[in-house]
């Protein structure tokens, strides 16, 4: 089946390159705007559980499991979870034969490009606008002009999406937590003490307003996340000076008085690539006023802390529900609506328990954060047993 309407996308993320694959395989044109200059313009991110039910899911439909397990790690799933002095509080390392498998976001984006015929993503393209048409469709502009009409726009492009507002004025907010991310190379090889911390999967360091959560990727990578919580204010005038990274380093081991030495040595470890990113997050139940020609995905939609792991799963589940839903129904703007009315039920509980996760971050952690990992065991047992 081949439906001549068209699909613009904006944004080149996995949930908009799951949308572009699932159409693609139903005979719906959609070409992906991107704004990197190509594949390996920036860095993509750290690593990923995907989950059965949406990651996962998104990717059998799509007709890439096999591309997928080529490269997924079904031993990266261990946890562990520590406190400032260094005391071991929980571990489960056992590895799973396919419940939240791992995968490098860089890894997941390439097998999705690659399963996609070259010419539906135009990369480099800024788009500065996104206007209606007379006709019903949406002009897409770039700042050099036209860079086409189409009969559904789709804002893949994250918390500060340019669509968004099209059928929102809502806007990200700060959530009072600021991670400090640091990447450490060749950990094995170079860095034994901190391999051992993380033999495999990643580690959690709780420290009543401040914690750490340190993960491995694939080759030997690590991405450690340091996390405070700060008024709006100490975000504004900067916690670290990241353009400096020896200087960073220091600032950093300030901030964290009587943590243990074996976890400051994150810090000595990572290379000179520090990014200070502030977690911001939508309300919580956002939703709108159903607009035909325009609808939204992913972070665009519903960004929310990262500590629930739902963020790629959700955008990904999304990319697949609204392809399904466009190739099942010749009347698109039922089909949009029909997406949207599900997706903000399952993004309104997955926000909820996302903002909970920055209980993480807070004067009484501990107890909060063991039970949550003692849920996740008995879920882990429980699946196993069936």
């Amino acid at each position: 089946m081949h439906i001549t309407k068209t699909v613009g996308i904006i944004g080149g993320g996995p949930g908009g390159l799951t949308l572009a694959r699932i159409l693609a395989t139903r005979g719906i044109a959609a070409t992906v705007f991107e704004l990197d200059e190509h594949p390996l313009a920036r860095p993509q991110g750290g690593s990923l559980d995907l989950h059965g039910d949406s990651g996962l899911r998104a990717l059998r439909e799509a007709g890439l499991t096999a591309e997928f397990k080529a490269v997924a790690r079904y031993d990266d799933q261990g946890d562990a979870l520590y406190d400032a002095q260094g005391t071991l509080h929980f571990q489960h390392n056992e590895a799973s034969d396919g419940d939240r498998p791992e995968i490098d976001r860089t890894q997941l984006r390439s097998l999705l490009l690659d399963s996609l015929p070259s010419e539906r993503i135009r990369w480099g393209s800024k788009v500065s606008a996104v206007e209606p048409l007379p006709d019903g469709r949406y002009h897409v502009v770039g700042p050099a002009g036209s860079l086409g009409a189409f009969d559904l726009v789709v804002g893949a492009d994250g918390a500060w999406s340019r669509v968004r507002p099209l059928v929102s004025p809502a806007t990200p907010a700060f959530t009072g937590v600021l991670f400090i991310e640091l990447q450490i190379d060749d950990v094995d090889s170079r860095h034994p003490a901190v391999a051992k911390l993380l033999p495999r999967g990643k580690i959690s360091v709780v420290g009543g307003n401040q914690g750490l959560i340190a993960q491995r990727s694939s080759h030997g990578h690590v991405r450690a996340y340091f996390m405070f919580r700060i008024s709006e204010a100490q975000l504004q005038q900067g916690l670290v000076d990241t353009s400096s990274p020896a200087r960073a380093r220091e600032q950093l081991k300030a901030l964290l008085p009587g943590w243990a030495p074996s976890l400051l040595a994150f810090i000595d470890a990572c290379n000179d690539t520090l990014a200070a990113r502030p977690i911001v997050a939508l309300p919580v139940g956002h939703r709108w006023t159903h607009r035909p020609g325009v609808t939204l995905l992913g972070d665009a939609a519903h960004v929310m802390p990262p500590f629930s792991g739902e963020g790629v799963n959700m955008a990904m589940l999304d990319g697949l529900e609204l392809g399904l839903a466009l190739a099942a129904d010749a009347d698109w703007s039922r089909a949009v609506k029909g997406y949207e009315e599900a997706m903000f039920e399952r993004a309104a509980s997955a926000a909820s328990g996302a903002m909970e996760g920055l209980d993480f971050v807070s004067e009484h952690a501990l107890d909060h954060v063991l039970e949550h990992f003692r849920e996740i065991q008995r879920q882990v047992a429980a699946a196993g047993s069936h």
